[in-house]
């Protein structure tokens, strides 16, 4: 069965110390999402909310039409998938994985079937009468995985499953799990550090600071369309220029960065929310040309690194050092006046925060 989660207005305490305030998230049925953010942002203590590990001190959870918020962990019925796999050393990968069956009263025939059928499904049939200590971590990750799905789970929870695997393993399990989340049409809750993780699995991502959701969307417009200048940052807006619009005319705007600077820019690329606001820029966002020829911002190059796509360099402008392309088939030096022109494509306007 494939139901939604409902956060409404959950906050959580640690003693004295509020670490959720006001969160609420809706999980559409089949949907995959991510909380995304560093440590102490609260993504771990939203999983352990909803698992039941802990109680919030307002708000509710739903699962479907089930009010989860004072029910104990083992009457959720929630999959979890944990970074430390929590397998039984004693017990063989059949064992392990049908070991949430054995707690539900299933008899021994059937749950031997059903956690065969599941470990053939993440590819480990072959050792199904292996102990862990004979498999390699991926290896050890599946058999967590199988045992979170086999008991068909109305909502799969997984905190920060690959952090023990290697690169290369990384990407190969993401893949994996998100083939069997989709074949099982199964809700997911998935916490994580890692962006690129992230964003390659999730239906949607809610990026988390401080106990509060800063932004939920879909990681396309989450790495496109920033809401604020928090989640510019984590997505990799490298460059914050502060600036205000001096004139307006027509389909275009003045704007003026510290110093005294002024470019235009295009009025129906660049949505300015305000007079105020702060230009917020990739690396690729800003494209290094000769001085003068086009609209842009003036600056002088210091440091040139090659990337391989491009050449990189560190600017002096005048709202700062900033970061910024040029082709590879036009190098600049070192001390060259130079226009940074921007890419609206890779641009976008933010409002300043008070």
């Amino acid at each position: 069965m494939t139901v939604s989660l409902t956060l409404d207005n959950v906050s959580a305490h640690y003693g004295s110390t509020q670490v959720l305030e006001d969160l609420s998230l809706h999980v559409a049925e089949g949907e995959l999402i991510s909380l995304l953010g560093s440590s102490g942002c609260g993504k771990t203590t939203t999983l352990r909310l909803v698992a039941g590990f802990l109680q919030p001190t307002a708000g509710t959870i739903r699962l479907g039409d089930r009010d989860l918020t004072r029910l104990p962990a083992h009457a959720r019925n929630i999959g979890l998938v944990f970074q430390t796999y929590a397998l039984f050393p004693h017990l063989t990968v059949r064992d392990n994985v049908a070991f949430g069956l054995k707690q539900r009263g299933m008899g021994r025939k059937e749950r031997d079937r059903r956690a065969d059928e599941m470990i053939a499904r993440v590819g480990l049939d072959a050792l199904a009468d292996r102990h862990p200590a004979n498999l390699s971590g991926g290896q050890r990750q599946r058999v967590a995985l199988a045992r979170a799905l086999v008991i068909e789970p109305p909502l799969l929870m997984f905190d920060e499953p690959l952090s023990n695997l290697d690169a290369k393993l990384r990407v190969d399990m993401r893949v994996e799990i998100r083939r069997l989340q989709q074949a099982n049409g199964t809700t997911a809750v998935y916490v994580t550090h890692d962006q690129e993780e992230a964003f390659s699995i999730s239906d949607r991502v809610a990026i988390m600071n401080a106990g509060r959701i800063m932004q939920l969307d879909t990681p396309e417009v989450l790495y496109s369309k920033p809401a604020n200048a928090f989640v510019a940052d984590f997505v990799g807006f490298e460059n914050m220029i502060p600036m205000r619009v001096v004139a307006e005319a027509g389909d275009a705007v003045r704007a003026e960065m510290e110093g005294g600077a002024t470019m235009d820019l295009p009025r129906g690329t660049f949505d300015v929310p305000g007079r105020d606001f702060i230009l917020a820029a990739r690396p690729e966002g800003l494209l290094v040309a000769p001085e003068g020829s086009a609209p842009g911002i003036p600056a002088k190059l210091g440091l040139r690194t090659y990337l391989g796509r491009a050449y990189q360099y560190q600017c002096d402008t005048p709202a700062g050092s900033v970061m910024a392309n040029g082709p590879l088939s036009a190098p600049f030096d070192a001390g060259a006046a130079v226009t940074l022109v921007p890419q609206p494509d890779q641009c976008c306007l933010l409002p300043v925060e008070a």
